[in-house]
């Protein structure tokens, strides 16, 4: 069983992802959306939170664990690996990072996320352990996630926002742009006009699928539940265009 979690909506990107390859594998999503979202949050509070979650997985059987909330693949990954050796766990954060360096060609990516993530550094720790030569240029957009949760995918608002955001790394001219949040895909059409065609726009989320499509070429056939911590008529939408059909999404308090 593979348990996913991220702070909201934006997870569900990497659950459709992990789908096209392993179609028919058992997952166990949960998005909280009570306490969204985690890229304002200390560290203490994300770990706090993931602990949690984490404990509501297992309770389900999940052996493997998707952290599919960058806040949290910073702040809590190394942490909870150390807490639950006996669990399998990825996170969307090392996975973005071997992306981006297999596809740069003259070593100067962007990667954009959340205050918490982008405050970490932790992109730039993980990416020059991969490779020292990467220039690795960085830019929190905060409102970016709340964009996605009120789905402003199309408004104009949200494009010159992207458009005052993606300025910096525009001008330093990286030809790799990583998506650091898992909300930002849904976001991708409009960052990838503002940022040019010159430069490859990249989610973790495909990379990460891969990953454990190599690893678990067997597994026993289950269905895909869906947990969130506050559920409303709104988060049932945008999942339901998220994942291109209607799911059931039941409401859990941990």
């Amino acid at each position: 069983m593979i348990g996913i979690f991220d702070s909201g909506v934006g997870g569900l990107t990497v659950v459709k992802e992990i789908k096209k390859i392993l179609p028919d594998a058992p997952i166990i999503y949960f998005g909280d959306t009570a306490r969204l979202p985690y890229g304002n949050k200390s560290r203490e509070t994300i770990q706090k939170f993931s602990e949690e979650i984490i404990e509501f997985l297992k309770s389900k059987g999940c052996k493997i664990i998707v952290i599919a909330c960058n806040s949290a693949s910073a702040l809590a990954a190394d942490y909870l690996r150390k807490k639950y050796a006996d669990l399998k766990i990825y996170d969307v954060v090392t996975s973005g990072s071997l992306a981006v360096a297999e596809a740069t060609k003259n070593r100067k990516v962007g990667v954009i996320g959340t205050t918490a993530t982008i405050s970490s550094s932790v992109y730039k720790k993980k990416i020059s352990e991969i490779d020292p030569e990467i220039q690795v240029f960085t830019k929190a957009c905060p409102l970016f996630v709340h964009l996605v949760e009120e789905n402003w995918i199309k408004r104009p608002e949200t494009r010159k926002i992207a458009r005052t955001y993606l300025r910096e790394l525009k001008l330093q001219k990286v030809d790799v742009l990583l998506l650091g949040c898992t909300h930002y895909p849904l976001l991708s059409k409009i960052i990838s006009g503002v940022i040019g065609k010159r430069t490859k726009v990249i989610a973790s989320g495909e990379k990460l699928a891969k990953e454990l499509k190599n690893k678990f070429k067997d597994y026993k056939k289950g269905e895909t539940k869906y947990f969130v911590s506050d559920l409303s008529e709104h988060f049932e939408k945008l999942a339901g265009e998220i994942l291109g059909e209607k799911v059931k999404i039941e409401k859990i308090t941990l």
